[in-house]
């Protein structure tokens, strides 16, 4: 297997494992994919049936836009496939596509009219790069419904999707775990200053736009980040490199 193959197994089983640990999973639902750039065509995703807190690089699927196993054991899921295989056609900025049902955000797709406030410095790492798809139409069975959804995604890297979860997209593993996990942390503080009653401050458009500016900085820290959680799945439990 071709090293950076390799390692994006390892990266995206951590990944997971950490989504698991930061409770931003759901049982043994929604699903994390990684487009590898010498496999055009071809994504690596979670395989059905498989809790989060347990997967290793060995466990996920190699497969391709028209749903073939070409790597690994397991089942692919229905919804992982029409969902994931359909935003990475559309989008090839979207090297890695994580979707999930965490709670604080999911909470917010569940409100009418409530789109991510910059009220936190957390939530102005998105500012204006967040989409919304205000109709939910049940489970993405089938690819219409995953080309809607990447149609709605647009240029950005967060979407919004109502009564149902969050889709985040990056260019690697590091820097889409980043925004996965500060996303939720965003929305938990949005929720709980909700809960007060008291009016939202919210911080100016000026100051909102010019506060995370740089993407090599924000890349640089993401990978600090995803290097520093790595380490602490190393000292607990390293079978996600199997």
């Amino acid at each position: 297997m071709d090293d950076s193959l390799s390692q994006a197994r390892v990266d995206l089983a951590a990944a997971l494992r950490l989504a698991a640990r930061f409770d931003l999973n759901e049982g043994i639902c929604n699903h994390f994919s990684y487009a590898p750039p010498e496999r055009p065509g071809c994504f690596l995703v979670n395989p059905f049936g498989l809790h989060w807190s347990q997967i290793r690089a060995s466990d996920l699927l190699l497969v391709d836009n028209d749903g073939r196993v070409l790597e690994g054991d397991g089942e692919l899921e229905t919804t992982a496939f029409c969902i994931h295989s359909r935003i990475h056609m559309r989008h090839p900025r979207a090297t890695c596509v994580l979707h999930t049902h965490m709670p604080y955000a999911t909470t917010l797709t569940s409100l009418e009219d409530t789109p991510l406030e910059p009220i936190s410095q957390n939530a102005l790492r998105y500012y204006n790069d967040v989409a919304y798809d205000p109709s939910y139409n049940g489970l993405a069975g089938d690819v219409d419904e995953g080309e809607r959804m990447a149609a709605a995604l647009g240029d950005k890297r967060v979407l919004f999707l109502a009564n149902h979860g969050v889709v985040v997209v990056g260019g690697s593993v590091a820097k889409a775990f980043e925004d996965l996990y500060y996303l939720e942390k965003a929305c938990q503080l949005q929720v709980l200053a909700l809960s007060t009653g008291r009016p939202l401050k919210r911080v100016t458009d000026n100051i909102a736009a010019t506060t995370f500016t740089k993407p090599d900085v924000e890349q640089r820290y993401a990978n600090a980040h995803f290097a520093a959680l790595k380490r602490l799945l190393d000292a607990e439990d390293a079978t996600y490199v199997n």
